[in-house]
Formats: structure tokens, C-alpha cells, sequence
């Protein structure tokens, strides 16, 4: 598809209160209303049993199935002008129910820039403590998944089989030889 003029209008074709469908000349595309954005935690957990990385798993209406993915959230999706390292702090929380002593902020990323213009900054949370229950607010009834680092592999695989979606975050995880660095 041609890139449009610079000079083209975005029209806005639907907007909800999470999501916009734009259009720039023929390219149709989705973006976050509000100009919100997500922030992502790769929790890593290391204690007397060695170090184990946090994941959720639960269902994604778009997919019709649960999901394993890093835990996440909408930065200023409640709280405009929110800082992304305090929603990376409330939404791990609340996911998972650990709170964490020490963040580093990887950087900006777009999970499907072809389609959707939303980004997420890639927060890594060490220094674990276990402070709640986790499984979300509201309806959200997510799944907390502690797993050993070197059984990652097998375990999304296991995953795989029993016929949970796989967020991509987890393969850049996977392969994208950020635990290497760990």
C-alpha cells in the first residue's frame, strides 16, 4: 500500500473509549483513544529456588481464548498524565500480586505497526515480593504463572498444546535474547 502525503487528513472512522479506527488516505488503521499507551513487565522473580519469570494467562475476547502474556496494562487509562513506571507498579500488582523493588525501562516498542499505531514501554521488575492474591480487578480473572527460567521454553510450548494463544511478547522474550541478559 502507498505511503499517503504527508499533507493527507486522518479521518476518524469509530472511536470507543479504548480504541479509534482512523483512515489516511486508502490506509486503514487502529490506534488507543486518549493517546493512551500500555506498559509490559517482564517480572523476574529470584529467589532460594532458583529465578523464574511471572506470567498471566487469561482469556482475549479478539482471540476467543486465554492467552499467556507478560503482565500489562493502560498507562492513563484512569489517570491521565500517569507516569508508565507507577501503571508498570499498580498493574503488576494487581495481575499478579507481587510488588517489586527494583525497575528498569527497556524501551518503546509497536506490537503491530502494519495495523495498529499503540506502543508499550517494556518494564523489567527484579527485587519480587508476593503482597496479594493478583488476578486482576473487576471481571478480569487472570491466571498467575511462576516459572522456572530454564523450564520457559517447555512451559509456553505445554501452553501452546492445551490451546492458549501466545502473545508475541513472549516470543521477543523467547528469542529476542533478552533473558540472556538477565
Amino acid at each position: 500500500m502507498a505511503r499517503p502525503a504527508p499533507d493527507t487528513p486522518i479521518e476518524t472512522q469509530w472511536e470507543g473509549r479504548f480504541v479509534t479506527v482512523k483512515q489516511q488516505g486508502t490506509w486503514e488503521y487502529v490506534s488507543r483513544s486518549r493517546g493512551i499507551h500500555a506498559a509490559v513487565i517482564l517480572a523476574i522473580d529470584e529467589a532460594a529456588d532458583g529465578r523464574h519469570i511471572i506470567l498471566v494467562e487469561q482469556y482475549r475476547v479478539p482471540m476467543g481464548k486465554n492467552c499467556i502474556e507478560l503482565p500489562a496494562g493502560l498507562v492513563g487509562d484512569d489517570t491521565a498524565g500517569e507516569a508508565t513506571e507507577l501503571a508498570g507498579e499498580r498493574e503488576l500488582e494487581e495481575e499478579t500480586g507481587y510488588a517489586a523493588t527494583h525497575w528498569r525501562n527497556v524501551g518503546e516498542f509497536y506490537s503491530s505497526p502494519g495495523m495498529v499505531s499503540e506502543s508499550f514501554t517494556l518494564l523489567v521488575a527484579s527485587g519480587l515480593t508476593k503482597v496479594g492474591e493478583g488476578g486482576g480487578v473487576d471481571s478480569e480473572d487472570i491466571i498467575v504463572h511462576r516459572v522456572p527460567l530454564d523450564a520457559i521454553e517447555d512451559f509456553v510450548a505445554t501452553k501452546r498444546a492445551e490451546g492458549c494463544g501466545i502473545d508475541v511478547r513472549v516470543a521477543m522474550m523467547l528469542v529476542g535474547g533478552l533473558l540472556a541478559a538477565l
